[in-house]
């Protein structure tokens, strides 16, 4: 069984809102969406769930083309970031309710929502309607009606989105084991690189529309095959700039070089672009090979245990990441350590090169 895209697109007016994409989704894992706010991630959900329709393009399903069926008959289930429950039913019914409506028996029914119910930790609350519930109550509820439906396919649009902190993390942790077993395709949208990392499986990294890079998760995290995916893949974001191969060094403008290692050895002098993620760029020396830096220190964040720093070189503003309380005074310059070991190094049309 599998969702497979061939070439979909969609169009609104004379725009193109999602230029076109090829996938194949398959069960027995996690199928990440990873994106920014505005990137595409629900407008590709609609149209695999057939909310909107296609300007081009095929999806399949299990072998059929399922472009053109409506959406009521395909056996998909969605869950959105908000709590979508019918405010009337108490929660036995909303759970119920896409049972009723495919004309299930109703011993078929109750054996279904309880189990539902169990698995989400909702059996005191079958008799409450959803405004008696809590926010992470009431999206539970939303979980249980797409577990008890059996659907081929299940979309999660951010469904975690609205809630705390740390009923994000409870769910994050038990929503693999929810669907685990059960033989749908899941696809999961979410704007957190985090978040796809934990949920693991595969990953599309969509970017204005596109999907520039899919794959299992670890790997294209690991190793990201254009500079709009490495962008994708890291919050905060990840810090760029021009360097220039010159024989057995690479030149970062005025600011620093470093001499070439076995992954840019095979590069051929002339101008690239480098990304490091911020973590890699630190405000105290822990290797003797890390690379100094100089920068205006413009705005700083302590966050728990992590503390961050924006800072200017030359015409760019980067980001430090570092474990730790690390005092930085705002308009001063500060040293920081970069391990150029950890650097991806892109043309500038942003492909990947080197080994």
């Amino acid at each position: 069984m599998a969702l497979e895209l061939k070439e979909i697109t969609k169009k609104v007016g004379i725009h193109t809102h999602i230029k076109p994409t090829s996938l194949v989704l398959e069960p027995g894992h996690f199928n990440v969406l990873l994106g920014k706010t505005g990137s595409g991630k629900t407008s590709l959900i609609k149209l695999m769930a057939g909310l909107d329709p296609l300007a081009s393009g095929q999806i399949i399903m299990n072998g059929k083309d399922i472009s053109s069926v409506n959406t009521q008959k395909r056996n998909i289930s969605l869950v959105h970031q908000f709590f979508v429950n019918y405010p009337h039913m108490t929660v036995y019914e909303n759970i119920a309710s896409p049972l009723r409506v495919a004309g299930m028996a109703k011993p078929e029914i109750e054996r279904r929502v309880e189990e539902a119910a169990s698995i989400l930790r909702l059996r005191p609350f079958l008799t409450r309607r959803p405004h008696q519930l809590s926010g992470g109550q009431q999206q539970r509820c939303a979980l249980a009606r797409a577990i008890a439906k059996e659907s081929d396919a299940v979309f999660l649009d951010e469904p975690l989105a609205n809630l705390d902190y740390k009923l994000r993390e409870e769910l994050r942790e038990q929503l693999p084991e929810l669907f685990a077993g059960r033989g749908a395709i899941v696809v999961y949208a979410t704007s957190e690189p985090e978040e796809a990392l934990l949920l693991g499986g595969k990953t599309g990294l969509v970017d204005d529309g596109r999907v520039t890079q899919f794959g299992p998760t670890a790997e294209i995290y690991r190793t990201p095959s254009n500079l709009a995916s490495a962008r994708v893949f890291s919050d905060p974001p990840i810090n760029t700039a021009k360097v220039k191969k010159q024989n057995d060094l690479i030149v970062m403008g005025n600011i620093a070089k470093w001499p070439v290692n076995e992954q840019t050895s095979v590069l051929d002098d002339g101008d690239y672009i480098i990304a490091i993620r911020p973590y890699y760029v630190l405000p105290e020396r822990t290797d003797q090979t890390q690379v100094s830096l100089q920068g205006l220190v413009r705005v700083t964040e302590i966050s728990g245990s992590e503390s961050s720093a924006h800072f200017g070189i030359e015409d760019e503003t980067w980001v430090s990441l570092a474990h730790g309380v690390h005092n930085f005074e705002i308009g001063t310059e500060h040293q920081f350590y970069m391990d150029v070991s950890k650097c991806f190094y892109f043309d500038l049309n942003g492909q990947v090169v080197g080994g």
